[in-house]
């Protein structure tokens, strides 16, 4: 039985090494760890060549490696008409090269309020986004973009938000950063099982039950403050009630993907894995 949940890292493993090195090595590595997911690190910016993408696909089909791509952190859907269209590329390149590498699925920080309600914000958005999904869609680019949700109240990223942006654009679903979800609030809250349900039951009832089978996760400790997530953490060294938010995945039935964020990458990756199996019951 396989599990309902792929594991792997954001990013290349710390241990990937120098030859072949790059996102083939790293694909190599998580096969190698024994995890079946990774999240490419496209962070600063998209620098790969069209022949590399072929390479990064190749191996990852035939090491059973379901690849993501995080696209630059420079990403603002609510920017400016002058700033706009350079953070439209930025995704749109991660896009069409995570696409062409084989990934599924895209992450992206969806933007800042400027101060304004989100509702607002909302407005301005979802048609940015609707706009690049349609022509993604037309040069045959098939992928899901997926904002982030975010660690700080000052930014778009509530779980709300990445919700209601997701049901205003069709073939875009949130990447459910439970960390960030926990550290948002600044108070310690969003920790429990009960709150935890209530959150898969909103997903549930804002994208259909069907959502709840292909979710994008990000997990990792972290450190916050009043105003949100300071820096991730190893999982040992934070408060996160990860067994908590596994029981209620378990009981909601959900699959998809667990990508662990945290400093110590495959180790934290790996005992996310032995967790899930622990709580699920799951081998």
């Amino acid at each position: 039985m396989s599990l309902s949940f792929r594991f792997g890292t954001v990013g290349s493993p710390k241990s990937t090494p120098k030859k072949p090195g790059g996102s083939v090595g790293a694909v190599l590595r998580i096969a190698e760890l024994g995890l079946n997911a990774l999240e490419l690190g496209w962070v600063r910016a998209v620098r790969v060549s069209e022949k590399t993408c072929a390479a990064i696909k190749q191996t990852a089909a035939e090491n059973d490696v379901a690849l993501s791509v995080h696209a630059p952190y420079f990403i603002n859907l609510n920017a400016n008409e002058t700033e706009w269209p350079k953070s439209r590329k930025r995704l749109a390149d991660a896009a069409y090269y995570g696409y062409l590498a084989g990934a599924t699925d895209i992450v992206f920080h969806p933007g800042s309020y400027f101060g304004r309600p989100p509702e607002e914000v909302l407005k301005v958005m979802a048609p940015r986004l609707e706009k690049l999904v349609a022509e993604l869609a037309e040069n045959g680019v098939e992928v899901t973009l997926r904002p982030e949700t975010m660690g700080k109240g000052s930014v778009f990223g509530s779980l709300e938000d990445t919700l209601a942006l997701s049901k205003a654009v069709p073939g875009v679903e949130p990447c459910l950063d439970f960390a960030h979800l926990h550290a948002r609030p600044g108070d310690g809250s969003m920790n429990s099982y009960d709150e935890w349900a209530r959150a898969l039951e909103t997903y549930a009832k804002a994208l259909g039950d069907d959502a709840l089978r292909r979710l994008h996760i990000h997990l990792s400790g972290i450190a916050y403050g009043a105003k949100g997530e300071r820096n991730h953490l190893p999982i040992s060294e934070a408060d996160l009630d990860v067994k908590a938010i596994f029981r209620a995945l378990a009981d909601f039935h959900a699959a998809g993907r667990i990508m662990c964020e945290s400093p110590i990458l495959e180790e934290d990756a790996l005992l996310l894995k032995q967790m899930w199996q622990e709580v699920s019951g799951e081998e």
